[in-house]
């Protein structure tokens, strides 16, 4: 996955609490294990009418949030199922950081999984991006610092756990971590070959 070190953009706010990971991605699009293509099935139903006809007004269709790449949102985000796929439409949508009061545990660590920084801020620092979110101002987010620089100069401290701030920056998903120690699986591998051959004959 992509290093993530720092993003300034424009946030997208969308103040709702309680969005589940059906309104992030739903059902229709979890017929695919690709992680490409996805972006178009985000927040669907929040998007378009019955008939597919595209709504007026969803604020990740309007200029300048439809190239937003933080998403400034309400508390118990990315709630309901465990589907990993609602990660994947943000990513694919061009969405790396999300911003909100608290998360699914589960999806927090799918987020973190695939390359997203999902911050956790009390509501009142929440609210304050949200003011720069409707005012279309830049912020800044600095991951190696841990901290975001609002369009005023006013900076708001965030947590991470260093372990996953680690996997961030380096870019490593589970695969990568464990490709890590690659050297260290192929001699555990041609030593086992000569004790137990039993097990690699086809």
């Amino acid at each position: 996955m992509k290093k993530f070190i720092s993003l300034t953009s424009i946030p997208a706010p969308l103040p709702i609490h309680n969005i589940d990971t059906d309104m992030i991605i739903p059902k229709q699009f979890l017929r695919t294990i690709e992680r490409t293509g996805l972006g178009k099935g985000l927040f669907y139903d929040m998007r378009h009418n019955n008939d597919g006809t595209k709504l007026d007004g969803f604020i990740l269709d309007i200029e300048p949030y439809t190239n937003s790449k933080i998403l400034v949102t309400g508390e118990n985000f990315g709630c309901g199922s465990s589907r990993e796929h609602a990660p994947w439409a943000l990513l694919d949508f061009g969405i790396t950081c999300v911003i909100a009061a608290s998360y699914s545990d589960i999806f927090y660590n799918n987020c973190l999984k695939n390359g997203i920084l999902p911050i956790m801020l009390p509501q009142a620092a929440v609210n304050q991006i949200m003011n720069e979110a409707t005012q279309k101002f830049e912020i800044t987010i600095d991951l190696e610092d841990q901290k975001i620089y609002l369009s005023n100069q006013q900076v708001i401290p965030f947590d991470i756990d260093p372990f996953q701030k680690k996997c961030l920056l380096e870019g490593l998903d589970d695969i990568g971590l464990t490709m890590k120690h690659e050297t260290n699986i192929t001699n555990f591998e041609n030593t086992d070959k000569k004790l137990r051959p039993w097990l690699y004959s086809s």
